[in-house]
């Protein structure tokens, strides 16, 4: 038997007739994947699990499937902000995994193909990636998922070093239990659906596992992050794991009068024209002029930092005070398919999304991530453009 020095954070749960082996690692970690490979060797588990959902697992075992995304339907789903928001995290981690010639997630792929190798089962334990990111925006305000933009902006920027010391050191328990409990004061909103639910729901989903299957020995690789939490929710007990899985698993019902917001401000609109011109024509035709210089130069300026085609920017001008006017279609969907038709991407683009998306002048320079900060950046600025259009005109109406 191999013999596997205990160098990484790790707790035996015993689960009715399943002993489940907790490894927690820090996934841009060369030690971890390591370690993840020589545990396996020992032969001793008959099931692995990862920290891995679905959409996850998939990109993993089939890199190339982001040569097949269809753009169109990532703009027309309203998805272009999740995808955006998935690169500027895998770029970080990239950038880091680029610093120690390790693959992101290499303990994960790790474990994945030894299990495929082996015929042993690989359970898919992590919540949707879709739907932790749901959860999180549906609990902070909006001012707050400004601050997580920002945040993941700067990721992409930063050009900073990391230590593999520093790396190592995310997988000390007292570290960890420090920095969480400080998060968990401070952030609650984003700590629930980020770390606490997702611990309960990766242990519903091992004691799920455990009690349907007959597995003896399940090694369970997660982030060193989620190791004391879901030890915790294990040792406790979980009644129901089918039934705490669909709970955690629903998506947030959406209030209903922010869908209202749009129509208010259009009909708002539509009463400072109608006011203006039952003034004088003058005035209403000066009214209709600032409502289109405004709202069309600020979503033509976003098209234009995207380094949007030409005549995407001159499109973006005049589509943008006609789609605020619109709250069922966006002056970014005119835009996005205007740059598709224009810029086609090509299928290298999309071979090379991830690493060109690990720098800053790589999301402009790759078709695929300047389509989507087209979109981005000019919904932003048709955005910001129909506000102050809107405050010029009822300071017209005032005067």
């Amino acid at each position: 038997m191999t013999h596997v020095p205990d160098q990484q954070p790790r707790a035996d749960i015993q689960i009715g007739s399943s002993r489940v082996t907790l490894l927690g690692t820090a996934h841009v970690s060369r030690a971890s994947a390591e370690h993840v490979k020589e545990l396996l060797a020992t032969g001793e588990y008959d099931a692995v699990a990862v920290e891995l959902c679905p959409s996850r697992y998939n990109a993993l075992v089939d890199p190339d499937a982001l040569s097949r995304m269809d753009l169109f339907r990532v703009f027309r789903e309203g998805k272009a902000s999740m995808v955006a928001a998935n690169l500027a995290l895998g770029a970080y981690q990239q950038r880091i995994a680029e610093q120690f010639d390790i693959e992101p997630g290499a303990e994960q792929r790790a474990a994945v193909t030894y299990a495929r190798e082996n015929q042993c089962p690989v359970l898919l334990i992590d919540r949707e990636l879709g739907i932790t990111l749901k959860r999180v925006m549906h609990n902070i305000p909006w001012w707050r998922r400004l601050g997580i933009v920002a945040g993941l902006l700067a990721s992409v920027i930063s050009r900073e070093e990391v230590s593999e010391e520093e790396i190592e050191g995310l997988k000390q328990g007292d570290m960890l239990e420090t920095t969480f409990a400080e998060f968990a004061e401070e952030r609650q909103d984003l700590y629930l659906p980020l770390i606490d639910e997702r611990d309960r729901y990766m242990a519903a989903r091992l004691q799920q596992e455990a009690e349907t299957h007959s597995h003896e020995n399940i090694l369970a690789v997660v982030g060193a992050g989620h190791l004391k939490g879901i030890k915790s929710y294990l040792e406790q007990g979980i009644t129901q794991p089918a039934a705490s899985i669909a709970a955690l698993d629903q998506l947030p019902q959406p209030s209903s009068w922010p869908k209202l917001i749009p129509w208010i401000i259009v009909a708002l609109l539509l009463f400072g024209f109608a006011l203006g011109f039952s003034r004088s024509p003058e005035l209403g035709w000066r009214l209709v002029l600032d409502w289109v210089v405004i709202n069309g130069s600020l979503c033509a300026l976003g098209a234009l930092i995207a380094a949007a085609h030409p005549l995407t920017v001159i499109i973006a001008f005049f589509a943008a005070p006609i789609t605020s006017l619109n709250p069922t279609i966006g002056a970014g969907m005119v835009t996005a398919a205007v740059e598709i038709y224009l810029r086609k991407p090509r299928v290298g683009d999309f071979g090379r999304l991830r690493q060109d998306t690990t720098r800053l002048k790589g999301w402009w320079k790759n078709r695929v991530s300047r389509t989507l900060l087209v979109f981005l950046l000019s919904t932003l600025g048709s955005a910001a453009g129909t506000y102050l259009a809107g405050f010029r005109i009822f300071e017209r109406l005032a005067g």
